[in-house]
């Protein structure tokens, strides 16, 4: 089914007998870390053991299938992911972590008052590992309409603000096992998928051995494991190969680019 079709599939309630029955969770993603970041998702709710509707997952390629009509009907912002669930449309990895989280009650998103520890860090990360380690990454790796000297600046302005990021999220990891205390939440989630690959990134994270500790330890939970599987061969999740690689650089570097931006949709 090409995103096109599953789009329109998305738009439908399906009644049989004037009964409704219960709609699947429709996931539009692709193998990013916001991408990652919902399939881990739904795999760490499944570990909890939370009934789930059917799950539909479908490929959006960055190659274009962002800024077909169909999809940017249902996220005009034109990035990944995207989910459809019982006629409501969510935009924004983060918000989609926070809708799957009160939609499908878990410890990874308190139901409580506890909530004001998590949702904090959730946006920390939406606002700040994300942007930051983002334009870390494009400078790194991916573009290539610039020289040397004029990707200086950037490259010293974004890496210096991902260390300092990075002391933060260590001295959070200095008062407990994980980022908003002892238990392993959606804010953990969201931030490790960027940390990650920091190697890719070329931010050195090795300075703060909590830091390091805590990438391991929720790398090594059965529900991440699957998650990261999402769009990329077994052998390649923890480290890519050389054509894959080369593959993300040419991908990145297309989007990355000022040629490739858009000032209009």
């Amino acid at each position: 089914m090409t995103v096109a079709q599953s789009c329109m599939k998305a738009k439908f309630v399906c009644i049989q007998e004037n009964l409704e029955v219960e709609v699947s969770l429709e996931i539009y993603t692709g193998a990013t870390p916001n991408g990652w970041k919902i399939t881990i998702m739904m795999e760490e709710l499944k570990e909890a053991g939370v009934k789930l509707p059917e799950v539909n997952y479908h490929t959006v390629s960055l190659g274009g299938d962002q800024f077909t009509d169909e999809y940017t009907a249902m996220n005009p912002n034109q990035k990944l992911p995207t989910i459809v669930h019982d006629g409501r449309v969510i935009i924004e990895s983060c918000a989609i972590l926070q809708y799957l989280g009160e939609k499908f009650p878990s410890s990874l998103f308190p139901t409580d008052d506890r909530r004001w520890d998590v949702i904090p860090w959730l946006y920390w990360q939406a606002a700040n590992i994300g942007p930051v380690f983002g334009n870390k990454l494009s400078y790194t790796r991916y573009i290539t309409d610039a020289n040397e000297e004029q990707k200086a600046h950037p490259m010293e302005r974004f890496g210096k603000e991902a260390l300092r990021l990075v002391s933060v999220l260590d001295y959070q990891l200095a008062r407990h096992s994980y980022l908003t205390g002892d238990q392993y939440t959606v804010a953990d989630i969201a931030t490790w998928c960027w940390i990650r690959s920091y190697k890719w990134s070329k931010v050195d994270i090795t300075t703060k051995p909590r830091v390091v500790d805590w990438v391991h330890r929720v790398r090594a939970r059965p529900g991440v494991e699957r998650g990261i599987g999402y769009g990329v061969p077994k052998d390649e999740i923890d480290k890519f190969s050389k054509e894959r690689r080369e593959q993300y650089k040419k991908g990145g570097g297309s989007i990355a680019s000022n040629e490739a931006l858009k000032s209009d949709l």
